[in-house]
């Protein structure tokens, strides 16, 4: 019998990814891999003489520069100078690292020079014209780099197909991933009040091959001349940058539940700067009696049938949609104790991403969220 290559590769792809989970758990660090799109020889988009890989450079490298001063975080770049670096490493760095975060940072354009704004793509199998369109940009890289064909196993860029095939490697990334990305999104919309195109899910390589949660931001549209010049601008890479990073914090906070020793704040100045506030600690969590909780189970593209064997029995399942995202949750009650109790048997039954979701006015909000209210 002729040994099956491709079972043994899942298998390998299956023990590193423990493995990076076990590493993970004993790093100090909470490690976030930023990763400036394009570079060297891969220029990314040009239009209006604006140039992606530099914007994208200069942005990342200030991202990095606010988080650096942030106690407990371990920056990881995967390019600090104008450098062509493969597609397949990106990833592998991410992983080699035990990351906790993979933050992939890029410029928009079509070849119509009306649309703008920024959005934020999270790995799926969206097909729809302009998401392929932009997968087909962020993909096209392959073709520069030697022997594509053997190193991506005959994965084509340029075929609709090919993107198809692309899947996560760990399903259970997706919702974390949505989450970071919902938060990058409305830190541009709420704090810069930029032109928000949402999340999204769509077949990018990086995305796929990285075993941590992942986001691919597009910080707006190089064709569109009045957004290109802010990008461009050191004020428009500060203004992005300090968004990106508040967006990362926030993360880090609500799933690590850590003290945070320092706080991030919003100015309108030519210059990056962070204000240091002593013991800001997030506070308990206070049950109000007009928030209900409820356990959120996982987010997909797909709409499920809410009787559904994907729900394990569960009871009183509900779904939410924005973003193109269903949200899926079930259970509701009036205490917090009760909603952990929920939790506990979600994560029993397989929903290893499974947390709590408080409603209070019409809104969802994650409870750390509420704790500071």
């Amino acid at each position: 019998m002729k040994p099956n290559h491709k079972i043994y590769n899942t298998i390998n792809i299956l023990m590193l990814f423990i493995c990076g989970l076990v590493n993970s758990q004993k790093n100090q660090h909470f490690t976030i891999v930023l990763d400036a799109g394009h570079g060297g020889k891969d220029p990314g988009n040009s239009y209006h003489g604006f140039s992606e890989k530099e914007i994208a450079l200069k942005t990342t490298l200030k991202v990095g520069a606010i988080l650096e001063k942030e106690k407990d975080f371990k920056i990881i770049f995967t390019r600090t100078t104008d450098t062509f670096i493969e597609l397949i490493n990106r990833p592998k760095i991410a992983n080699k690292s035990n990351a906790n975060l993979y933050i992939s940072i890029h410029c928009n354009s079509v070849k119509n020079f009306a649309p703008f704004g920024t959005e934020t793509f999270v790995m799926g199998l969206s097909r729809s014209g302009m998401n392929l369109e932009v997968a087909k940009n962020e993909n096209s890289v392959i073709l520069l780099e030697n022997n594509y064909k053997e190193t991506y196993e005959g994965f084509n860029p340029k075929n609709p197909e090919s993107l198809i095939g692309l899947t996560l490697l760990q399903e259970e990334n997706l919702n974390s991933s949505i989450n970071l990305a919902t938060k990058i999104q409305n830190n541009f919309t709420h704090n810069l009040e930029r032109n928000s195109r949402g999340v999204k899910q769509q077949p990018l390589w990086v995305l796929d091959a990285v075993f941590m949660p992942g986001v691919l931001i597009e910080l707006g549209f190089l064709s569109n001349k009045e957004e290109g010049t802010f990008l461009n601008s050191e004020e428009g890479q500060n203004k992005m940058a300090m968004q990106i990073a508040n967006a990362i914090k926030s993360y880090k906070t609500e799933y690590f539940g850590e003290q945070i020793n320092s706080s991030i704040k919003n100015y309108d100045t030519e210059n990056v700067a962070i204000i240091s506030k002593a013991d800001l600690v997030v506070k308990p969590l206070l049950v109000s009696n007009d928030t209900v909780y409820r356990v959120q189970l996982f987010a997909t593209s797909k709409r499920i049938q809410m009787d559904s064997k994907q729900f394990k029995g569960l009871q009183n399942v509900s779904s939410t949609f924005n973003n193109n995202i269903y949200r899926y949750t079930y259970g509701k009650t009036l205490s917090i104790n009760e909603a952990n109790k929920m939790k506990i048997e979600a994560k029993k039954l397989g929903f290893v991403d499974a947390y709590i979701v408080a409603l209070k006015d019409g809104k969802s909000t994650m409870v750390n969220d509420v704790a500071k209210q």
